[in-house]
């Protein structure tokens, strides 16, 4: 429960704007929001007693050079009272993430983690990698650091375990194993070599080893082996014996396994020179799934407590926390805390600082991998910043430009085409700014690359206006580079005069003489093509660039011709999901012979009534 409290702009900026809203305020909980002139959020704080917390602001010295000028900058205030502290916290750091205020520690890499999924809702469940929502009936196991992390255990899981990656159809057909089978990767539901029995047994095994009973599960193999040498089945025994040394590798691949720890996140953080690394290890079921590194935004003067704290709160804002955080420093409200976590898991979750012990070694070599990473970081950053700087030196820009857009198109003869744009920066690629266009343009002919890339620039150029009209969001481009020659760079030009935004930097880049790498030559509106040095930086991170668009632009394609020509029309029949769909296809083996049924065969289809059979056949034989 929140309420407002009215803000009005208080005249004067700064220590007087923030002593003018003190006869405003109580001691209540809540949460405040400091503005700049043009009200725009500078920052949003939590507070046990805001009047207290405001007062502290109001004083005219005493402060770090970071907050005075903070509130040297800030011409009004707005805030919001909760009935608890607890709530202030959890309002407060959804507020962060939505508005990402100038002077907040913000999380700038924020997205899911893969998971480990196996089905309840086949008789022979298939172990698959899940993202996202948590929709399906099955059990989830994890996160994962990365999606390399869950391949990797994936394919050991499937060597150990011998559950089915192959579709639901193929399993329901029932007439021929996958190459997985012959591979002794898969038990070979589909083609009817296992009972459903003995399938169970093998899930419920993955099941104890995700489960962190893999002691358990080693040991039942080995006992099978032990019992298949003595009955003379050596196949057998030699095939136990693999699946042994798979689920070996799989725990060695994990590194430290803790003894004692059996669900937690392990969270370390180094600051230096004004940047932070903040590395995660995921621990669940006594095995390390992988850690992932985060870089914070921060600035100078900023004390560990704070960047950790911030980071705690927007990293669990969209993610379930574990039972328990073991954190390298301590931060400033860890039991409020605990209690803003334990409520949205709706279960106890406890937060640590260890100052001994296995988990005191967990955060020391957390912490050793977030120093290391952030020097690592700050040198690609440093070598990024010369790029920069060369390339604003080789196409006569201002300065170095703090966002580069590349574009690429893919189609073949004029099919399935799409744009992609890339982004780099002074932190190298920015994949969270990635977009496809689907082009869509009717009166676009098929393979006119001219077209396709005047449709994609004159929809992105139309969003940035609506979007970021002021240009102050950091969303508007200081260098647009576009895949090809003359004529490319002069459909560009036109889209943007139609827009009027022509004083953005815009080259080609064209392959040049026979096609060949370190042969490419660039074009600007007006200006005669040129090239770089073969061996030039430069040369070689604008062919990094060309090529990423290229990859993602590919990339798109090929995942808009894979979802059209595993469309059928059936997708189009009102009523009919993934589950009918399925059952129909079963049935009639095709969905060309589903178009083709009657309403008899249609009615005895599995799952099907005869309502939807009746709207599935006259969707088929309208008017026929």
């Amino acid at each position: 429960m929140t309420s407002d409290i009215d803000t009005s702009p208080a005249g004067p900026t700064g220590h007087a704007c923030i002593q003018a809203y003190l006869k405003t305020l109580d001691g209540s909980p809540g949460v405040y929001r400091m503005l700049d002139a043009q009200a725009r959020v500078l920052y949003v704080g939590k507070a046990r007693n805001l009047r207290a917390r405001v007062s502290n602001y109001a004083r005219p010295s005493g402060h770090s050079g970071r907050i005075a000028r903070m509130i040297s900058e800030t011409a009004s205030m707005m805030f919001l009272t909760t009935k608890t502290e607890t709530e202030a916290l959890l309002l407060e750091q959804n507020l962060i993430k939505q508005l990402k205020p100038k002077y907040n520690v913000l999380l700038r890499d924020d997205k899911s983690f893969p998971y480990i999924f196996i089905s309840s809702e086949h008789d022979f469940p298939r172990i698959e990698k899940h993202r996202g929502a948590k929709t399906r009936k099955g059990r989830y196991y994890g996160p994962f650091a990365s999606a390399g992390a869950v391949n990797r255990t994936l394919n050991t899981l499937q060597k150990v375990f011998l559950l089915r990656s192959c579709s639901d159809r193929e399993v329901e057909a029932g007439d021929r194993p996958c190459l997985n089978y012959h591979m002794k990767r898969c038990a070979g539901p589909c083609g009817s070599k296992i009972s459903k029995e003995d399938y169970a047994k093998l899930v419920a095994a993955a099941d104890d080893f995700l489960r962190g009973r893999s002691t358990k599960v080693q040991s039942d193999l080995a006992e099978e082996m032990q019992l298949a040498s003595e009955n003379l089945e050596f196949e057998k025994a030699a095939a136990l014996r693999d699946r042994i040394r798979a689920l070996t590798h799989v725990q060695s691949a994990q590194g430290i396994n803790p003894q004692g720890v059996k669900e937690a996140d392990v969270i370390a953080l180094h600051l230096e020179s004004g940047q932070a690394c903040v590395q995660v290890f995921f621990i669940r079921a006594n095995q390390n799934w992988g850690n992932r590194d985060f870089y914070p935004r921060v600035g100078s003067e900023i004390e560990a407590a704070e960047v950790l704290e911030a980071f705690i709160g927007q990293f669990y804002d969209s993610k379930e926390p574990p039972r328990q955080l073991i954190l390298s420093h301590p931060i400033e409200n860890i039991e409020l805390m605990a209690e803003a976590l334990s409520t949205k898991a709706g279960r106890k979750v406890e937060v640590v600082v260890p100052q001994r012990g296995e988990k005191a070694e967990l955060v020391e070599g957390a912490a050793r991998n977030a120093r290391e990473s952030l020097a690592r970081k700050m040198s690609e950053t440093a070598t990024q910043a010369k790029l920069l700087a060369g390339v604003a030196e080789a196409f006569n820009l201002s300065g170095p430009p703090q966002r580069i857009e590349v574009y690429d198109n893919s189609h073949i003869q004029g099919a399935h085409a799409v744009g992609g744009m890339i982004v780099a920066g002074p932190e190298g690629f920015m994949k969270n700014s990635y977009r496809k266009f689907n082009i869509k343009g009717d009166e676009i002919t098929p393979g006119d690359d001219f077209g396709m890339m005047k449709e994609v620039l004159h929809r992105r150029f139309s969003r940035l206006q609506k979007e970021d009209p002021d240009r102050e969001k950091g969303m508007w481009p200081d260098l647009l580079l576009i895949d090809g020659g003359a004529g490319q760079v002069s459909a560009v030009h036109e889209i943007m005069v139609q827009h009027g935004v022509q004083e953005i930097p815009m080259v080609g880049v064209a392959k040049g003489e026979d096609r060949d790498h370190g042969k490419e030559e660039f074009h600007r509106v007006g200006q005669r093509a040129f090239a770089l040095r073969r061996n030039d930086p430069v040369l070689y991170f604008i062919q990094r660039l060309r090529d990423e668009a290229h990859r993602f632009a590919i990339g798109t394609h090929r995942a808009k011709r894979a979802k059209t020509v595993s469309a059928t029309p059936l997708d189009d029949v009102p009523g009919v999901g993934a589950t009918r769909k399925r059952a129909l296809l079963a049935h009639f083996g095709s969905a060309k012979a589903v178009t083709r049924a009657n309403l008899a065969d249609l009615k005895a289809v599995d799952g099907v009534s005869d309502k939807l059979a009746e709207t599935i056949y006259d969707f088929f034989h309208e008017g026929g």
